[in-house]
């Protein structure tokens, strides 16, 4: 059985190398059906001083075959193991060279690894929702009821705009 599952992806190391290179190790892994534009975007929800390189953001939508816990524990851990991703646990915001994070899952509401699907960073962080929003603008959230397009719009209202980078381009 065929998924629908939303991905977004953040970088903050090697960005413009990272970023491209993630989608095209997503597309070995099932069908890339959307790929946003790619924003560049300031650091969001740490707790100390934030980095000093801004991150990129995008977001892809991706047919699979997997169910949700292989997805994150295959396909999205070894993508993140070859470009490099260390995470360490003293700092869940460390800078990094790759973040791929299932944001939605078919029109499902699920815990998947322990993190909870839809994402909430959805309806918080414009950079989250804006890249979703460009590649689903009519997908309609499972817990609150409204578009991503929506959801987007309410967010630039409160949020510095994210800055498009047309000289990144994702492509598997």
């Amino acid at each position: 059985m065929s998924h629908r599952i939303y991905l977004s992806l953040g970088s903050n190391v090697a960005k413009e190398l990272n970023l491209p290179r993630a989608v095209e190790l997503l597309a070995d892994w099932g069908r890339l059906e959307a790929v946003s534009p790619v924003y560049e975007t300031q650091p969001v929800g740490f707790a100390g001083a934030p980095p000093d390189e801004p991150f990129l953001n995008a977001a892809v939508l991706l047919l699979v075959e997997l169910p949700p816990e292989a997805a994150r524990l295959e396909m999205i851990a070894r993508i993140e193991a070859q470009l490099g991703r260390v995470r360490d646990p003293g700092d869940r915001n460390a800078p990094r060279t790759i973040d791929i994070d299932i944001s939605l899952w078919d029109d499902q509401v699920l815990d998947i690894c322990g993190r909870p699907v839809p994402d909430p960073d959805i309806l918080r962080y414009l950079h989250v929702a804006q890249p979703l929003a460009d590649i689903a603008p009519e997908y309609r959230h499972p817990q609150v009821q409204r578009t991503l397009a929506e959801i987007a719009a309410r967010l630039r209202n409160s949020s510095p705009a994210p800055q498009l980078r047309t000289d990144v381009v994702l492509t598997p």
